[in-house]
């Protein structure tokens, strides 16, 4: 949930002149999500991740967020700086946009290779000060770049607000989807150009948290807050910082497991994603499986490990042609069940596992404690996948596994059209 740290804050109106959006993008945000790597931090993660087929989506994600705002409010200016950091989504977008060059020893036109270090977006960020709204596509480290430029340019920092790029993306900060962040930056620049009053005016606090790649990739969630940054007041777009499991009965856990195995058919091939929940369904057939990772089980003989913590490419093979079944958990506080920390789960694998039939069904498994549900307060579950049409596809009602013997029917929507402004 977003951490409200200052009391909402309304804009004086701005005189008669366009109100003007910044544009930064981490090309490199994500990589290491569909590669199996938890995270995308650090020149020698990104290489691996590209030598293992990953394709960077972070540009695409923000050329979307763009479109959305100039579908409305059609004309609004763009600022942004050269190459891959900004300026090859706008135009991918249809946006023409005003270049800003960041200091000569940026490298924020890095190549095809996409390198950027934290480095450039910070002198991105500075060089887009004069904006009134600066949009930032990436994940939580990006986030932590971002709010290291706002503290170094103190009263004269714009707000910000992120485009969900990442791996993770546990911060407050981010719109809950590219098409979210749009909807919400269109609103914003409406409440700017009429003033008080209007929809959209007006800024509040929201969380930096970040956690420590390593340690992730040895399965150690350790999430650490790092500060606030302003960003446009409409809870309903910001996806909220993802809440712990702290408060989880074991019991709980455990009975969805058993419920899960329950359900297992010998033959089948069941995907495992990320999470304590889906971890627990793994001890349940006397498996060690992963954290944080992508597992494939099947129920044979009690159970049998197919595959542990495997990237799209190898997931993607391991289903094709087979009867498969995706078992996911609800990330915590936000809602997510595509999209988040899960990328192995592509858009292709979901097709290919589903194909033609039920997506609600029985090849698609949503586990969720009724603790995590109660905390949404009603709000449905997000897709986020990076196919809209997929994710409207999936939209509807989906059977959530609360129990042993325990389920509820449950509203899953694309994460796009949870928030349409």
């Amino acid at each position: 949930m977003t951490s409200d740290v200052a009391a909402p804050r309304t804009p004086v109106p701005l005189p008669d002149r366009d109100v003007v959006v910044g544009l930064v993008v981490n090309p490199v945000a994500g990589l290491g999500g569909a590669a199996g790597l938890k995270g995308s931090d650090g020149e020698q993660v990104q290489r691996e991740a590209l030598a293992r087929g990953a394709t960077p989506r972070a540009g695409e994600r923000a050329a979307r967020a763009v479109r959305a705002l100039l579908a409305r409010r059609p004309g609004t200016r763009v600022v942004t700086v050269p190459g891959s950091m900004g300026e090859h989504s706008a135009r991918d977008a249809g946006a023409p946009c005003a270049l800003v060059r960041p200091s000569p020893s940026s490298s924020a036109d890095p190549g095809p290779a996409g390198a950027t270090t934290a480095r450039d977006t910070r002198q991105a960020v500075v060089a887009l000060a004069d904006v009134d709204l600066l949009l930032f596509a990436g994940g939580d480290g990006t986030a932590r770049d971002v709010l290291d430029a706002v503290r170094e340019l103190g009263d004269q920092a714009p707000p910000v607000l992120g485009i969900p790029a990442g791996v993770k993306v546990y911060s407050g900060c981010f719109a809950v989807s590219p098409a979210a962040a749009g909807f919400l930056a269109a609103g914003y620049a409406s409440g700017l150009r009429h003033g008080p009053g209007t929809a959209g005016a007006g800024t509040v606090e929201a969380e930096v948290v970040d956690l420590d790649e390593e340690r992730y990739r040895q399965g150690l969630v350790s999430p650490r807050l790092y500060g606030s940054l302003r960003v446009p007041a409409a809870r309903a777009a910001l996806s909220g910082r993802k809440s712990g499991s702290s408060g989880v009965v074991p019991a709980s856990v455990e009975g969805i497991a058993r419920e899960v195995v329950a359900r297992m058919r010998p033959g089948v091939r069941y995907v495992l994603g990320p999470g304590a929940t889906t971890q627990a369904v793994g001890r349940e057939l006397g498996l060690t499986t992963t954290l944080l990772g992508v597992d494939v089980v099947e129920a044979d003989d009690g159970g049998v490990l197919v595959a542990g913590d495997v990237s799209e490419p190898e997931l993607f093979a391991l289903v094709t042609g087979r009867e498969a079944v995706v078992v996911l958990s609800v990330i915590g506080g936000q809602g997510f069940v595509l999209g988040r920390g899960n990328q192995q789960v592509s858009p292709r694998v979901i097709d290919a596992v589903i194909g033609c039939g039920d997506a609600a069904g029985r090849r698609l498994l949503v586990l969720a404690t009724p603790q995590k549900l109660a905390a949404l307060r009603g709000r449905p579950l997000l897709a986020d996948s990076g196919d809209e049409d997929l994710d409207r596809k999936l939209s509807g009602h989906v059977q959530v596994i609360t129990g042993y013997r325990e389920s509820t029917i449950y509203q899953i929507c694309t994460a796009s059209e949870e928030f349409q402004g």
